[in-house]
């Protein structure tokens, strides 16, 4: 569900220079155009993109209370104002220029990207923690220079072993 909110903000033109705009707004495209399901799990992930207590780098700038570390919960969505943060929009630059697959959404009438062209490693440098279809997953958060430096090195030697990264 993050891909497709982050992809429904930037092509509604919700981007960082914006001015902010109505959470449920973006819900309500996320769910009528690439998921069709409650809109508590689209606005639960959409407040987790903006928590920076939670990620390393936020992928959306909220206006509003998005909850708090202690676990108080965001107000709801029509309280509440997102627009993608400039890092976030780095994931989706150059998606119209083929750099990515496009395939139907749910009823066939507008495309979805099957990934995001991502200019930097999201799910290195942000994390990820959670279950699915019965796998558990838990990836740490990572430096961004780190992680580029590290990238660098890999390219420069593909053979290169994780003790001399």
């Amino acid at each position: 569900v993050q891909r497709r909110i982050l992809y429904a903000m930037y092509s509604s033109g919700n981007t960082h220079d914006k001015n902010f705009r109505k959470s449920a707004k973006t819900v309500g495209d996320v769910i009528g155009q690439y998921h069709p399901h409650g809109d508590y799990s689209v606005y639960g992930a959409m407040v987790r993109l903006s928590q920076d207590w939670k990620l390393r780098h936020v992928l959306i700038e909220m206006h509003g209370n998005n909850g708090s570390i202690d676990n108080d919960p965001p107000a709801a969505m029509r309280y509440t104002e997102a627009k993608l943060s400039l890092l976030a929009e780095e994931l989706l630059r150059d998606i119209n220029k083929e750099t990515v697959s496009f395939i139907p959404n749910y009823d066939d009438t507008t495309l979805e990207p099957m990934v995001l062209p991502s200019r930097f490693p999201n799910l290195l440098v942000n994390g990820s923690t959670g279950i699915s279809a019965g796998y558990a997953t838990d990836i740490p958060p990572h430096n961004l220079a780190e992680v580029i430096q590290a990238t660098l090195k890999y390219i420069d030697n593909p053979d290169i072993t994780v003790n001399q990264l």
